[in-house]
């Protein structure tokens, strides 16, 4: 498999290429050149979910690693379970809740950070590595776990100052060693530029070995393809299946999308934003119109420039992947998310908010007959608080939460300034 620069479609490289660099020139996202569809759906469909795993990334990845290798990387990168969840059978609407949390670092982005750190481990130079990342609250906590104490790699994490919850802020800012946090005092989208800005500078690149486990690095993009292959295989009956996805850089999305390149059955993939609208708007209206970022109960969300929507765009452009059948998007705000909460709650169910957004978008879309999937992105209690104000109840923290609820925060505060960070990022 080859993968091209979407910003430079001249630039087309290895697997290996694309996940050492990151980013191609220009800023350019990598993006698998051609995408056929696998013959023997059914047949994947019925392996367990590392064999099936191991077989998806297999394709993807192609030559650059060997069978061996990819197994091993799966087995240690998925050591933990996927779990699907009936939550509602009413009015011939089938709702499940598609857990994808149950990580070390109690999210999502566990899946793809953890295989990137396999990867890298195997095809990576033995040269010093500088991983940057920017996060809006999850995606810091996985890259740090799965980066943590390895020999030669140091992670620099950026995070909006105030903006991501107490609990999601000590997964990640009390690790110390090799883990490096800086306190950025804007928003999410500012912390994204100064990663992109780092990648312009090939100094600072080549003195550092910069690379990025954002879900701008492909690696972390095609873990992400596979739990969707995991949830069809567990919905007990074949039936015309509609997922919903809680939306900020679009990711996620992507590799559901990615998913159905593959041949997947997905009827349809609705990306659900909170007030941050800039796809739901775009898809209505056609034009790229973003606004400036507002602070929300959904703070993982807090996007108004998706860093991997163009991938979106390539899937159709390149890829003949009907976007329009497939993809659809509406925005959610906090007040019917609050309300999504308590629902779910009602029934039986505890989400975090990402996830009940999701939820209320997925029953607002739903059709009699369907089958419904929403993602559940993080653990519940990392968002204590607002399910405490919101339930009027406490809420149980899980040992992986209680191990850090009293820790240091051992983070440096700096201003979004690329000069600043780069002198921070040479001293590392």
């Amino acid at each position: 498999m080859r993968y091209i620069n979407i910003a430079h479609p001249e630039q087309v490289v290895s697997f290996t290429e694309a996940l050492v660099m990151g980013l191609g020139r220009g800023q350019g996202l990598f993006f698998p050149e051609k995408l056929k569809p696998f013959e023997n759906i059914q047949e994947l469909l019925e392996m367990d979910f590392i064999t099936r795993s191991s077989a998806i990334l297999q394709y993807l990845i192609g030559p650059a690693m060997n069978a061996e290798d990819i197994r091993e990387s799966v087995e240690s990168a998925f050591d933990f379970p996927v779990e699907l969840k009936q939550v509602s059978d009413q009015s011939g609407e089938t709702v499940y809740a598609l857990e994808l949390f149950h990580g070390p670092s109690l999210a999502f982005k566990d899946f793809g950070a953890r295989f990137m750190a396999q990867c890298l481990t195997r095809l990576g130079s033995k040269k010093r590595i500088t991983i940057l990342t920017a996060t809006s609250g999850d995606t810091g906590a996985a890259v740090a776990q799965a980066f943590y104490q390895q020999p030669g790699i140091d992670v620099v994490v950026l995070y909006p100052k105030g903006m991501v919850t107490p609990l999601q802020e000590k997964m990640f800012c009390t690790l110390g060693d090799n883990i490096h946090t800086i306190a950025i005092e804007d928003n999410f989208d500012a912390c994204q530029q100064l990663v992109k800005q780092s990648f312009d500078d090939q100094e600072l690149v080549n003195t550092v070995g910069l690379n990025s486990a954002n879900s701008i690095n492909v690696a972390r993009l095609l873990a992400q393809v596979c739990y969707y292959f995991e949830a069809v295989a567990q919905l007990p009956t074949a039936s015309e299946t509609v997922f919903c996805v809680p939306s900020g850089n679009f990711g996620n999305v992507t590799a559901g999308l990615l998913a159905c390149a593959l041949g997947l059955p997905i009827k349809n993939i609705i990306a659900a934003t909170n007030s941050n609208d800039t796809v739901p708007r775009f898809l209505k209206s056609g034009r790229w119109e973003p606004q400036a970022t507002v602070a929300t109960l959904t703070n993982a969300m807090d996007i108004s420039l998706p860093n991997n929507f163009p991938r979106v765009l390539e899937l159709g452009d390149r890829h003949q992947l009907s976007l329009t059948d497939l993809l659809s998007s509406t925005s959610v705000d906090d007040e019917q998310t609050r309300t999504a909460v308590r629902q779910l709650d009602g029934m039986g169910y505890l989400a975090d908010p990402h996830s009940a957004l999701a939820f209320k978008a997925l029953t607002g879309f739903l059709q009699a007959g369907e089958t419904g999937v929403f993602l559940c992105t993080a653990h519940p209690a990392k968002f204590r608080e607002t399910l405490e104000e919101t339930l009027n109840r406490k809420i149980q923290l899980p040992p992986e939460l209680l191990e850090v609820a009293d820790k240091e925060v051992l983070s440096a505060v700096m201003p979004a300034n690329f000069a600043q960070l780069r002198k921070y990022l040479l001293k590392v």
